[in-house]
């Protein structure tokens, strides 16, 4: 009975000065593109143009970063967002200069905000072979 009271006041919560977190949700990420910048002796070196969607709501809950990830979950490298993007949805940011290994052959894309942390839809992308 108790736990049924809770729940019916659960959406009501945001009507007392309480931010309806969850409403955000999580970061996802809704479309990613890799081009190979130039490849040298070592790894090679690519260029992410990276579009999320998040309901930002103000500077306690925005989406703050992306990441480019290996399959095995080792980070590559982390686009950091300094502001949210209340008005604009979805939004695309651009990394540069992200070394992979010349062997990989598919990597990670996730998304991360303030409150939820990493979640929401990730994408693997296809590295395109020379």
């Amino acid at each position: 009975m108790i736990m049924r009271r809770i729940l019916l006041a659960a959406p009501l919560l945001g009507l007392f000065g309480l931010p309806p977190v969850s409403l955000a949700g999580e970061v996802d990420v809704v479309a990613a593109k890799a081009r190979l910048a130039k490849s040298t002796a070592g790894a090679p070196v690519w260029r992410f143009d990276v579009t999320l969607r998040h309901a930002d709501t103000g500077w306690k809950h925005y989406a703050d970063n992306w990441e480019i990830l290996k399959m095995d979950g080792t980070l590559l490298g982390r686009r950091v967002l300094h502001h949210p993007h209340v008005n604009e949805q979805p939004f695309t940011r651009s990394l540069g200069g992200v070394k992979i290994p010349a062997a990989t052959r598919k990597v990670r894309v996730r998304g991360h905000d303030k409150l939820h942390g990493h979640g929401g839809k990730e994408l693997m992308i296809a590295l395109p072979i020379d």
